[in-house]
């Protein structure tokens, strides 16, 4: 197995708002994007940022080898529970993810 930061060219997350934040994954080759497109379902993104599942958007964009997740954040963005006032900490569970 490899992480998805090895397969990936680049793994990123940042805040889509204050209530919500996004993590795209730039597979830059089409075996990349098909492998990482089975691996990382919404099921998994769900788990990873323990979310309920439906409450996860998940995009593919094949002309780009790119795929799109938005979830909402855990605590909405610049409160006193917050952790990541930018949301790009979440790119590093994404790209430790065995796949």
């Amino acid at each position: 197995m490899a992480r998805l930061g090895d397969v990936a060219q680049k793994v990123r997350s940042k805040n889509a708002g204050p209530f919500w934040v996004t993590v795209d994954i730039f597979c830059g080759t089409p075996e990349a994007f098909a492998r990482v497109s089975q691996a990382v379902t919404a099921e998994v993104a769900a788990r990873l940022l323990h979310t309920p599942e439906d409450r996860v958007k998940r995009f593919e964009i094949s002309d780009l080898n790119v795929i799109k997740l938005s979830a909402p954040r855990p605590e909405v963005q610049g409160t006193r529970a917050d952790r990541d006032m930018h949301g790009a900490s979440f790119a590093a569970l994404f790209a430790e993810l065995e796949i």
